[in-house]
């Protein structure tokens, strides 16, 4: 899989990006992740970008042009799957969608930043806008980074374990159930003895329980029908 990141703060991806399970996927050879700096599409030689909203008001707004250009070049060399845009009034992003969008081959992801883009990209380029969550940000490229990381994970060879993603929360609308480590007991707590008995089938059976209640003390809605 390929993703190509548009950002004008392409410094804030090195970390998140660069190091532990995505770094890995990369030296692997399966995800390939590019982040373009919009200032090399800017507008004049001081790499002007943004410019004022018509109508007035505060803050800058990301112009046409030099998105437009970004986007016309990387989608010359392969065609996007989807072109996401990064906004807090996009599509609430969950885990079908890491899941959906993890079949992809190309992904084109736009950070937002100062009040956003100009609409007409929206109108014109934009296939699929997406939110992590009911908050705004400086800008969209740590929503950016979060969304690589949901979808990265799930490739088929990028974890050691090719089931540990199938267990994660949210996977079948259900919370993770606890899990314990060494010692099994410590300061007095203890593992639940189930976990020790070596029965694997008595084991899922508990976990699945716990998995269920989880879910229903904290997150009924996933749920609900």
């Amino acid at each position: 899989m390929r993703i190509d990141i548009i950002s004008v703060v392409p410094e804030l991806l090195e970390s998140p990006l660069g190091h532990s399970i995505m770094k890995r996927a990369q030296t692997k050879g399966l995800l390939e992740v590019y982040v373009h700096h919009l200032r090399q599409w800017a507008v004049n030689e001081y790499g002007q970008v943004d410019d004022y909203q018509y109508g007035g008001g505060a803050g800058m707004v990301m112009m046409c042009e030099p998105l437009a250009k970004a986007i016309d070049q990387l989608s010359a060399d392969r065609k996007y799957d989807q072109v996401i845009y990064m906004t807090p009034d996009g599509e609430r992003f969950e885990q079908k969608t890491a899941n959906r969008l993890s079949l992809s081959e190309n992904l084109l992801i736009i950070c937002g930043h100062y009040k956003g883009i100009d609409q007409r990209i929206r109108d014109h380029y934009v296939t699929m806008e997406l939110s992590i969550g009911d908050y705004v940000l400086s800008g969209g490229e740590l929503a950016a980074a979060v969304i690589v990381d949901a979808i990265g994970r799930l490739i088929p060879g990028v974890l050691n374990d090719e089931t540990s993603a199938l267990t994660d929360s949210f996977q079948d609308d259900l919370l993770a159930p606890p899990v314990y480590t060494r010692p099994a007991d410590f300061r007095g707590w203890k593992v639940p003895e189930i976990l020790l008995s070596g029965d694997l089938k008595k084991v899922e059976e508990w976990r699945y329980e716990q998995a269920l209640q989880r879910t229903r003390e904290r997150r009924p809605d996933l749920q609900e029908e």
